[in-house]
Parts: structure tokens; C-alpha cells; sequence
């Protein structure tokens, strides 16, 4: 899998504008919305990952200077992703104090990154919440007598039966 490119995908179907920058690394993928832009950085491995996150973050920021000092607030919501498909236990620890590291950009450091889910999960700081929606199979005329349980049964039966509102409301008031 094309991590760069499942990258892309993810950030664009969270609706961020992105584009492809040729860096001295390798390319880069890089993203921007409304509030918050950033570089997703790909590594052979681990050891990569650790031994080059730090001049792969400063050529970015070097490479995109002038438009970073033009971008008023979001310049403090500067992201840069490191992502690598190697599993690498040994280094799990230190690859996740890169992201406690706050200089210059707030970080995301990832290994074993294989699948489109592993790239969608590693992004996830970045997507906005998402809810779905429980739907099922469910009748509205009982889930509304459920939520008028305290309105007389015969005000909502003449309701719902598209009964004109001054009799339904002739019925509340006889109830009353």
C-alpha cells in the first residue's frame, strides 16, 4: 500500500485541500485547511523514521517559510506526520515521545501503518468528530406517543390523525 497516497485520500475525504512536495527526503504530502495545515512525512523504517524526523520537519517548514508567516492563527496548528509501514516494538517508546515534542510543530509518529485503516487511525487527530448515526427500523408514530407520554392519549391520537389543531387544542384544554 502507498502510504502517501492513502494519506492524501484520508486528508481530502475530511476535506482538506492537499498537494505533493518533492522534498530532499522524498515526497511529502502536504495539507491545509480552514485551521490547520501540516506535512505527512513516509520512512522506510523505524530507524529512519528516528534518525530523520527532525531535519524532514525543519525542511518543510524551511521550504514553506513565507506562506507559514502569512498564515496568522493557523501557524500555531502546524502538524507534521511521521508515518512508517515497519513494526518496530524496540522503538515504540521513543517514537512516541516525538510526539511530545511541541518545538516548531505539534507531531504524529506512527509505525506499522499497512493498511488504509492504519492510516485513517493514525490520522484521526486531525479528522473532525464523527457520529454515526444510530438508524434502524423504528415506526415515528411510536416514537412520538413514547416522547408525549405525558400529553392525553386522545390529543395525540386527533394529532396525528390530522385532526384540525383547534379541536386537538379543545381536547387539551378539556384535559387540563
Amino acid at each position: 500500500m502507498d502510504i502517501l497516497t492513502q494519506a492524501e485520500i484520508v486528508l481530502r475525504n475530511a476535506q482538506y485541500d492537499t498537494w505533493s512536495w518533492s522534498a530532499p527526503s522524498g515526497p511529502v504530502t502536504c495539507f491545509e485547511s480552514a485551521a490547520v495545515m501540516g506535512f505527512v512525512h513516509v520512512f522506510e523504517s523505524a530507524d529512519a523514521l528516528m534518525a530523520e524526523w527532525q531535519v524532514s520537519q525543519k525542511a518543510a517548514l524551511l521550504r514553506h517559510a513565507a506562506f507559514l508567516r502569512g498564515a496568522g492563527t493557523k501557524s500555531w496548528n502546524v502538524y507534521s506526520v511521521f508515518l512508517t509501514a515497519q513494526r518496530a516494538p524496540s522503538l515504540a517508546r521513543a517514537i512516541e515521545r516525538i510526539e511530545e515534542d511541541f518545538t516548531l510543530t505539534r507531531k504524529i509518529a506512527r509505525t506499522s501503518v499497512t493498511t488504509a485503516e492504519d492510516v485513517e487511525r493514525s490520522l484521526l487527530p486531525l479528522m473532525g468528530i464523527r457520529s454515526q448515526p444510530m438508524l434502524g427500523a423504528s415506526n415515528f408514530e411510536d416514537r412520538l406517543r413514547a416522547r408525549l407520554k405525558d400529553v392525553p392519549t386522545d390529543a395525540v391520537t386527533a394529532f396525528l390523525n390530522e385532526t384540525p389543531s383547534a379541536d386537538v387544542a379543545r381536547i387539551l384544554g378539556a384535559k387540563s
